[in-house]
């Protein structure tokens, strides 16, 4: 599942092709890096007339490279890359770093080929290399700031330029900073799992342009918490912008930030919005212990107004906010005479500084078994007069002390942006205390200490598996059947297909015209429903295709004739196949239920309110498929259609909600089944009995590829 990166990232010999012996290149500077570096390794310029590059004696082809060359940096132009990658496989050399972007089409495309099946290791193109602190090797060609130091981070990105952002913002020692590219062969999944055994990495900082492969990604996430290292994703480009344009009305509902949310959420990856808060949290995981016990914050500091903002802002990030046993606010009435004894805790309420004992109080807040991490807000900028900076010094000193100790993480908050002072940052961090400037990506690093299981990201991995059995015996044959079509399936044949899966149908049968269906109303029953069959009309109600409430056979024949003079007025020329005629369900409350392909995810299933006005209400829940019926309970609770069936100021007695998860069950495998064949599904409305719960499907749109 994962490529081995060692060989790129620990070689022990580096070729350079595209180093000049006239100019100053990419992989010149990539020379002149590493020999200031101290690289203990070969450094071996490639170059087909030059005897010394850089003062290093060249070597004159790819085939004359020594047999132990781990890795070769090409550096040159586009249109001479594969060729030299086609020498590289036929060479010793284990692996190549391609900086060189520009590519054609065609050039793209051949060089992906050659990836799936070389035994060459091909990382990028498009990319700035690789930096490995830890060993001084830096395969990178560009010079580093002087300012960084070695430490315990490693940051993954797809762009160059995030990775230089982050590296020239953050204080936070560094192991490793990979910059991906294209990601035609290797990708970010294989370096995050190599650190996951990588000694010199504890904190692991992702910036993702988009994901190659979620399962290889899943697996490596697992391996990271399993090793109890933190991993923090900045997703870039999570927009609103719908999934799929389908004509199914799902695709509407349902975005590429619902996928990426879920598929983070279900593998336990912590996230972040922006810059700030990847570097706030990865500055914050390199120095604090992960949370135990609790999983909401301890809010401490010397200012109410402080406090008290940082609980809002905790809230609308949706971070949780502690609530004190009845033990600890005792506790905490007595260490600080005057306070509420409630979180935040405001050290100045208590006006007399002598009546205070505030090592109790924040100990008290520490053995409240509801708090995960206490969390201090006090102003320590570098612009502070120095008198009063050391006027808090007393109170740091304090966090310092009381945090040294504690077995839940403790951390200092800036509440605002600026550069803290360089001393107090250093005596916090000597006593395992984190110092973060401002005040939300702050709140949002602690959130992310939270330790959650091991377990889960290979869970939803192990499910999304090639090897995965389908979950209908008959999964490869309606594969088969279902790929000889393209576009809207019939209804006729949408229902046979959700049938297989054990979802509630209502009774229909296809006429071709009035008399077929006055002869055989008998077998649906009145009162019917009469709708439409054309595979050109997806949505029938859109056209004036659908007549409810159909009692008789005159009325049935009318509705026949009312059906065919609105389409032929809304559709002209399109051609009608027959009419359907449905049981009609009475009395029950409408729910929709559909999927759309999330690609690379697979499909994300999306539950809700029903109806013709379902995408103004866009009352929806979300989440990848396939789900078991406790998930699909849990989506249903997030939903307003929960709330009216759960008897909402008594306007329907109590319904019965397990019918409507089973089926968002049996549809979210039906999905998983079908993944790139059907690639969007709406089933809309599904009808609620109201009190039984009971379900039946009324219409669905089966949309394959």
């Amino acid at each position: 599942m994962h490529i081995d990166v060692s060989s790129m990232v620990r070689p022990r010999s580096v070729a350079i092709i595209g180093a000049s012996a006239k100019r100053m290149t990419q992989g010149n500077v990539v020379i002149s890096n590493l020999k200031d570096w101290g690289y203990k390794g070969a450094v071996l310029p490639v170059h087909p007339q030059a005897k010394e590059i850089d003062g290093l004696s060249a070597v004159n082809s790819v085939a004359e490279l020594p047999s132990e060359t781990d890795l070769a940096i090409v550096a040159i132009p586009a249109a001479q890359v594969k060729p030299i990658l086609d020498e590289l496989e036929d060479s010793p050399v284990r692996s190549a770093i391609v900086f060189t972007n520009g590519f054609s089409g065609e050039e793209e495309r051949s060089i992906r080929e050659m990836s799936g099946r070389s035994r060459l290791i091909v990382h990028g193109p498009n990319c700035m290399g690789l930096v490995n602190f830890t060993d001084s090797i830096p395969l990178y060609p560009s010079r580093p700031s002087l300012r960084l130091r070695p430490g315990k981070v490693a940051l993954v990105a797809q762009s160059g330029s995030a990775a230089i952002s982050v590296m020239n913002s953050t204080v936070a020692g560094l192991s490793k900073v990979v910059t991906m590219g294209s990601e035609f062969h290797v990708g970010a999944a294989d370096y995050i799992r190599w650190l996951a055994d990588d000694d010199s990495t504890t904190t692991i900082g992702v910036v993702a342009e988009s994901i190659k492969d979620p399962v290889a990604l899943a697996l490596a996430a697992e391996a990271v918490h399993a090793a109890g290292k933190s991993l923090v994703v900045l997703k870039v480009g999570r927009t609103a912008s719908g999934l799929a344009a389908t004509q199914a009305h799902t695709g509407a509902l349902v975005s590429d930030s619902d996928a990426y949310n879920d598929f983070f959420h279900s593998t336990n990856i912590a996230t972040v919005a922006d810059y700030d808060e990847l570097i706030a949290s990865l500055e914050c995981a390199a120095i604090a212990r992960k949370m135990v016990g609790g999983t909401d914050l301890g809010i401490i500091g010397i200012s109410g107004g402080q406090t008290a903002l940082a609980c809002d802002v905790a809230e609308l990030n949706g971070i949780g906010v502690a609530t004190f046993g009845e033990a600890t606010k005792q506790r905490l009435l007595k260490a600080l005479p005057g306070g509420s004894g409630s979180n935040p805790i405001d050290f100045g309420a208590t006006v007399n500084v002598d009546d205070r004992d505030t090592p109790e109080a924040i100990a008290a807040v520490f053995d409240d078994r509801n708090v995960g991490a206490v969390v201090a807000f006090q102003d320590t900028q570098e612009s502070l007069n120095p008198a009063t900076l050391a006027n808090y010094m007393g109170i740091l000193n304090v966090y310092a002390e009381t945090g040294s100790a504690a077995p839940k993480p403790m951390v200092v908050v800036s509440p605002t942006s600026e550069n803290v002072d360089p001393g107090v940052r250093d005596l916090l961090a000597r006593h395992n205390v984190p110092l973060i400037r401002g005040l939300t990506p702050g709140l949002r690093a602690v959130g992310n200490l939270r330790l959650g299981r091991k377990d889960i990201a290979g869970a939803w991995a192990k499910e999304r598996s090639p090897g995965r059995e389908p979950f209908h015996p008959r999964a490869s044959e309606i594969r088969a059947e279902l790929s000889r079509l393209s576009g809207p399936l019939s209804p006729k044949r949408s229902f046979r297909i959700l049938h297989e899966y054990g979802l509630p149908v209502v009774r229909s049968i296809i006429v071709g015209e009035a008399d077929e269906a006055a002869e055989r109303c008998g077998e649906i029953g009145f009162p019917m429903v009469v709708k439409v069959a054309a595979r050109d009309i997806q949505h029938r109600s859109d056209v004036g295709g659908v007549v409810v409430g159909v009692g008789d056979v005159e009325s049935l024949r009318e509705a026949i004739a009312r059906i065919g003079r609105n389409v032929a007025k809304a559709r002209p020329g399109v051609v009608i196949d027959g009419y359907e005629l449905q049981e009609q369900i009475v009395g029950g409350v409408e729910a929709m239920a559909g999927f759309t392909a999330a690609e690379p995810f697979g499909p994300l299933v999306v539950v809700g309110s029903g109806g013709t006005l379902v995408e103004v209400m866009a009352d929806r829940a979300v989440k990848l498929a396939p789900f078991d019926e406790a998930t699909a309970t849990e989506m249903l609770a997030k939903t307003k259609l929960a709330k009216v069936l759960s008897g909402h100021r008594n306007l329907i007695p109590v319904t019965d909600l397990s019918h409507l998860a089973d089926a968002a069950v049996k549809l979210s495998q039906l999905a998983s089944d079908l993944r790139g064949i059907m690639i969007a599904c709406d089933i809309n409305p599904i009808v609620v009995r109201k009190g039984t719960g009971d379900v039946r499907i009324v219409d669905a749109l089966c949309i394959c590829a």
